[in-house]
């Protein structure tokens, strides 16, 4: 049988099913992506409402990360970067940090924040050192403990752990208290450290779409929800079965392989969009919340960085990762009221509420990297996904290349192949 008769689908056309996507075409396969709604991305969209660019969740691109690097043309996506630090809000003031190395004009502000000692900043400043020669490998490898732990074993203060790392790396791990893996930690420290933090001026949604245009000979079926795969067909919730030679579940597995224990737990975060009539940060920060009564984590205002779609009046995202027992109204107003607590915003128009519900994988033991083989389920069935690896960008692209390679080394009987020599 030639390589493009075979029956291949990928059921999720999220990143990791994309980059799977693209991977088989590579190889001269023909594959079919299955997607339940009526768009690619995943959790990685953008919405227009009211003129303004809504992101499903507060994202960012983190443009050191090595399979971006590798599977997206940058310059076509016209990115939008960040400064390097962020601003503090604390005791009813602003206080603005960074990396003075890298952005000369935050110099002044961060030797003067009284955010953290002046141990603290040099300590920053030797973490940054260590972790640009520690590659990713020998991170992932190394002994795991949780984030605050490893902080508290580098020597930083109680103060500048609550005031900027806790607020700064909720806001990225989706969890208030810092228990994620130390190897997610120095992973996502090296890669702010190595290259920007970025938007694409269309919305973090035009990464999955630039994904899709690469691809020529994928076909697409959207709005098809998949409710069982097995071993040689697929079925549709519409009664319709599809006849496969293999399948990559890019999506939850454990719903649609029936008997599959999937054990993976996810980490929820909800954001909420608000118009104002004054830009609050006029450098595009991201804001930092340092108290631990607050229910708000980190906010930013996206006028600060170039758009495509502009609104009427100046958009602000919230973030909030903690648990709480707010119905949607109860929790907007909440934080409404601690925007003028703790920020002193108060001129907010609800705009948008987005609830995301398994934002994250919550995993331990992370890796960055696994073998084809690794991905594979059952003979004809493999996963995609970032919980296999770790709860990044990047692990996703990752985890879509390994398990679209493990099809074709069962398909090609252990040929070595082009796409794995290149590596």
């Amino acid at each position: 049988m030639k390589r493009e008769e075979y029956k291949i689908h990928i059921v999720g056309a999220g990143i990791s099913g994309l980059i799977a996507a693209k991977t088989l075409e590579k190889q001269g396969y023909k594959p079919v992506v299955i997607e339940s709604s009526d768009q690619v991305g995943g959790r990685v969209k953008t919405a227009i409402v009211d003129g303004f660019q809504l992101d499903l969740g507060f994202q960012v691109l983190l443009e050191a990360y090595p399979l971006a690097q590798k599977h997206l043309d940058f310059k076509a996506l016209n990115l939008q970067s960040f400064k390097p630090g962020a601003t503090i809000f604390k005791a009813g003031k602003k206080h603005t940090i960074g990396d003075p190395l890298r952005d000369l004009s935050l110099l002044f502000s961060t030797l003067t924040s009284g955010i953290g000692t002046f141990t603290d900043k040099l300590k920053i400043l030797k973490l940054n050192s260590r972790l640009k020669k520690k590659s990713i490998t020998a991170i992932f490898s190394a002994e795991e403990t949780t984030t605050l732990n490893y902080l508290h074993s580098q020597g930083f203060s109680s103060q500048i752990i609550r005031d900027f790392f806790k607020p700064f790396f909720s806001g990225i791990f989706l969890e208030p208290d810092l228990e994620t893996s130390s190897r997610m930690f120095e992973f996502v420290y090296k890669m702010f450290g190595e290259g920007r933090a970025v938007l694409p001026k269309g919305g973090i949604g035009d990464i999955p779409n630039q994904l899709k245009s690469q691809l020529g000979t994928t076909r697409f079926v959207f709005n098809a929800e998949v409710t069982e795969v097995n071993d040689d067909h697929i079925m549709l919730s519409d009664g319709k079965r599809l006849e496969t030679h293999f399948t990559i579940i890019a999506t939850d597995a454990g719903a649609v392989v029936s008997n599959l224990k999937d054990n993976t737990q996810w980490k929820s975060c909800e954001t909420i969009y608000f118009t104002t009539k004054l830009r609050h940060l006029d450098s595009p920060l991201i804001g930092l919340i340092a108290d631990e009564n607050a229910l708000i984590n980190n906010i930013f205002f996206h006028n600060t960085l170039d758009t495509n779609r502009k609104g009427d009046g100046e958009l602000l995202s919230v973030t909030v990762v903690k648990a709480h027992n707010l119905e949607e109204k109860a929790l907007i107003a909440q934080v409404q009221l601690e925007l003028a607590k703790y920020c002193n915003i108060e001129d907010t128009v609800f705009l948008k509420y987005y609830s995301i519900k398994k934002a994250l994988p919550k995993s331990v033991n992370l890796h960055n990297d696994c073998s084809p083989t690794e991905t594979q389920l059952k003979p004809t069935i493999f996963l995609a996904g970032d919980q296999l690896l770790n709860g990044s960008l990047n692990a996703a692209m990752r985890s879509g290349e390994r398990a679209a390679e493990g099809v074709i080394l069962t398909l090609e009987g252990g040929i070595k192949m082009d796409i794995i020599a290149s590596e």
